[in-house]
């Protein structure tokens, strides 16, 4: 049973992979196709010669096979998926993802006949001039449903790249790029096109006066790889055979998931969560699309893949044996340390009726639909994490008046924002009279470590000067305890309703809240772990440290000791580094 689900696993994972294989090869393609446009912007004779060369890569038999075979393989694969989907209830983007592919075909056929086999079988030359024309002349309304095929191409194939890339460790610091590509490669393909078929039409309405007349009605005469003569005698009869085809292969996919679906009625398996719901669901389904068939949000950061862990579930009881986890589930299970009662919802494909409780269940908001994602998925990155806290500052407070200590926050908050800023951190959230902060989010860990340090000197520095001031009028000292440390996290968008913000969780954050009160025992200023003070450059020589056990950890953890006279004498080489 193990093995037979392994090679399904496989299997599906395979197609997964020629799926996305195909559809780059198909991008490449279309961005080949822009770029080609986007050289009208400098002349026609040049946008001519790159056809030529972007001809001679795919008209060839090699690219001509690899290309339709591309199309081929993307759309039976499509068809595959829409077939063996349970339920049509899925995110908004997904959901953007299939219609638009299933658009796309449409769009397309129309121009693509006549381009790809007017010169094999009439042996009419199609070239820019004769496209333009053909398509802003003599027929605009097909020139503008091809601009809009273009861009649901494009569109389509955007979202397909930022489904694939979305979770990678360094998309967030490559996403503006990427978008600045998105939006420039169809941006300068369109006004190629626009400002050469302007420069036609132009010619083709001051012709009359100043060409010969036969010239003239040249420019405005019917191209012949448009023409409906021969569209309709042999062209037309292929794009109407493609349309039907298309068309028939979409209805046939449709009927038979139709059939599958009734016959797997017959073959139920009830699902009851932990919070009163039922849902009698179809064999075969997994867990996470049970939900979404019965309309119980179910969490799937990653769209059901098994690569989060947000639609884990607790079995509580079933009614026969479940199927082992697979590779992909087992892999994820063992990463987050799960009991051996927790299973991923969409992995588990249940064959008895179950009972189970949703460990990531939301609350009850009707601001959040079935099935829908977070706006910022959780996902996991190297960064630094600072956690600092005013030293006894209760006891300090308990004999100032309320308005004086709400004084003194806010110009301790004032410092620590400050310098977390400048030094090119976020902060993250104040908790009493103690802050956190990010830094590395998207960036260098290297340099992120220099910063967290930065800050620290800066807040170490400003707070003695606020001493300074305080002692005339407060008779008081204020003395700080932060802790450094860099590690994995998670980071996303978590909260409700107007208090989301992005933040941090993971062992890391919670290491870094321990060092700060390591160095309120020690009485030093600073506490940083060994890893965060070497990737920031710093030089450990004299430096105190200490192996300190972690609560929660079996292992303890050499940690870097910092008093203020130490830092500040470090300030300066910070600020150099």
């Amino acid at each position: 049973m193990n093995k037979a689900i392994e090679a399904h696993i496989l299997s599906e994972r395979f197609l997964q992979k020629l799926r996305l294989g195909s559809g780059l090869v198909m991008l490449t393609f279309v961005a080949m196709h822009f770029i080609n446009h986007a050289t009208l912007l400098i002349s026609l004779g040049t946008a001519n010669r790159v056809m030529q060369v972007v001809s001679a890569i795919w008209r060839n038999p090699l690219g001509t096979t690899l290309l339709y075979g591309a199309l081929v393989t993307h759309v039976l694969l499509v068809l595959r998926s829409i077939h063996l989907r349970r339920t049509f209830r899925m995110p908004p983007r997904e959901a953007a993802q299939i219609a638009l592919g299933l658009l796309i075909p449409f769009l397309i056929i129309e121009h693509a006949v006549p381009a790809r086999l007017s010169q094999p079988l009439y042996g009419i030359v199609v070239d820019y001039q004769t496209v333009v024309r053909s398509l802003w002349v003599v027929n605009p309304l097909q020139g503008l449903r091809q601009t809009v095929a273009l861009l649901v191409i494009w569109t389509h194939a955007c979202i397909g790249v930022y489904f694939w890339l979305r979770f990678r460790s360094w998309y967030r610091t490559a996403s503006p790029y990427l978008l600045t590509v998105a939006i420039l490669v169809p941006a300068l393909a369109l006004l190629g096109f626009a400002d050469t078929g302007r420069t036609f039409a132009h010619m083709a309405q001051s012709a009359p006066k100043i060409l010969d007349p036969a010239y003239a009605r040249s420019l405005t005469a019917t191209p012949p790889p448009i023409d409906p003569a021969i569209v309709a005698e042999g062209l037309g009869r292929i794009k109407a055979a493609l349309y039907l085809i298309f068309f028939g292969a979409i209805l046939l996919v449709l009927i038979l998931r139709r059939l599958r679906m009734l016959a797997e009625r017959a073959s139920q398996i009830t699902i009851r969560y932990s919070n009163g719901a039922l849902v009698r669901a179809p064999r075969g389904l997994s867990l996470l699309e049970g939900s979404r068939y019965g309309q119980v949000p179910h969490y799937s950061v990653c769209g059901g893949k098994g690569r989060c862990s947000t639609c884990r579930v607790r079995i509580l009881e079933t009614d026969g044996p479940l199927p082992p986890p697979g590779p992909i589930e087992a892999a994820t299970l063992a990463r987050i340390h799960a009991d051996p009662g927790v299973r991923l919802g969409c992995q588990l494909h249940p064959t008895a009726n179950l009972s189970v409780a949703l460990l990531m269940a939301p609350n009850a908001d009707d601001g959040l639909p079935v099935a829908t994602e977070p706006v910022r998925p959780g996902r996991e990155e190297e960064i630094v994490v600072l956690f600092c806290d005013l030293r006894n500052f209760t006891d300090l407070s308990e004999a100032r008046l309320p308005y004086d200590v709400v004084f003194l926050l806010n110009r301790y908050f004032a410092i620590v924002g400050q310098a977390v800023e400048q030094a090119g951190g976020r902060l993250d959230k104040f908790i009493g009279d103690g802050a956190m902060a990010l830094f590395g989010l998207g960036g260098k860990r290297e340099d992120a470590c220099r910063r967290a340090l930065s800050a620290a000197a800066a807040i170490v520095r400003d707070l003695g000067q606020l001493n300074e001031e305080l002692s005339r009028d407060f008779a008081m000292q204020l003395h700080i305890a932060i802790g450094i440390h860099t590690g994995p996290s998670v980071v996303g968008m978590m909260g409700y309703g107007a208090t989301k913000s992005l933040t941090a969780i993971g062992d890391t954050v919670n290491v870094a809240s321990r060092l700060e009160t390591t160095a309120k025992e020690h009485d030093v200023a600073i506490a940083i772990s060994e890893p965060a003070l070497l990737q920031s450059g710093m030089a450990v020589d004299g430096l105190k440290s200490s192996e300190v056990a972690i609560r929660g950890r079996s292992a303890s953890m050499r940690v870097y000791l910092i008093t203020d006279e130490e830092i500040r004498r470090l300030a300066p080489r910070l600020e150099k580094a």
